[in-house]
């Protein structure tokens, strides 16, 4: 039978990404985002490819605790159950010194990527462990192996935070758990998240050549990391897509390579942003 699969942040970038891939694999597949409209156009989107059998989809603020717990209410009132959840709701901020950030938009990274995503892994753990199995996964991001890059140490500080808490997960549950828990690692993907930091145009044509070294397409990450979430048996996997000799193949092959993965993507993120 194929599996129930929850994307919190599914409407749009690697989330959505996930849930293509998956769909395409003959899953079920829940998504949520933020607003009533995104998720209402990011579903609308899907059952037009795959059928209104296969998608569903609902509102949710993962910073809320208690929106969590009604969107999993719901996922499962309309599929029966949930077999995978995928923690992939997450939020960046501007490049800035940490002194510089304004502190809702440190409240805003903090409560999304570490508070939040800790309270959807509780929730998810409990309910699974009741129904008798389950897979949860925990998206990592820059700052999850302590890297430190100038200008994120906020969103670093999310993401590192949620690698000791899935490493003190593996630890601490038992070994007759029927709930699996791992992290994915996309690498850098072509996504709107990538480019938000940027505050102009202008600052991100200064890096725009190394990305298109550096990011991956969408479905090529999101395909890939589907196949390896569906094939996964083992307790404590870190499925990452990136490794040290695709990038070194990568930089080998740049002067060759003209791709162009953000034409589409800076005109959005740009004129959206004034």
């Amino acid at each position: 039978m194929n599996n129930v699969i929850v994307i919190t942040g599914g409407t749009r970038g690697i989330g959505y990404g996930l849930a293509r891939a998956f769909l395409e694999r003959g899953q079920r597949v829940a998504i949520c985002g933020r607003s009533p409209e995104s998720t209402d156009r990011a579903v609308t989107s899907l059952k037009e490819t795959y059928g209104d059998d296969a998608v569903y989809g609902a509102p949710c603020d993962v910073s809320d605790a208690r929106s969590i717990e009604a969107f999993w209410d719901s996922v499962v009132g309309h599929f029966g159950q949930v077999d995978i959840w995928i923690n992939n709701a997450g939020v960046s901020h501007a490049y800035q010194m940490a002194w510089e950030l304004q502190p809702d938009a440190v409240a805003a990274v903090i409560n999304t990527n570490l508070i939040g995503t800790i309270a959807a892994t509780n929730i998810a753990l409990e309910r699974m462990t009741a129904q008798g199995h389950g897979s949860i996964y925990i998206m990592e991001g820059a700052g999850s192996d302590g890297s430190r890059h100038r200008g994120t140490a906020v969103y670093g500080t999310s993401k590192y935070g949620l690698r000791y808490y899935t490493e003190s997960l593996w630890q601490e549950l038992p070994d007759d758990s029927p709930v699996k828990i791992g992290t994915l690692q996309p690498g850098m993907v072509a996504t709107e998240l990538l480019l938000t930091p940027f505050d102009s145009r202008e600052a991100f044509e200064r890096v725009r050549r190394i990305f298109n070294i550096i990011a991956e397409p969408v479905d090529t990450v999101a395909s890939w990391l589907a196949d390896r979430v569906l094939a996964n048996t083992r307790h404590g996997a870190r499925i990452k897509y990136s490794s040290r000799i695709r990038m070194l193949w990568k930089f080998a092959t740049s002067p060759f390579n003209k791709r162009d993965l953000f034409e589409d993507l800076v005109d959005t993120v740009f004129e959206n942003n004034g």
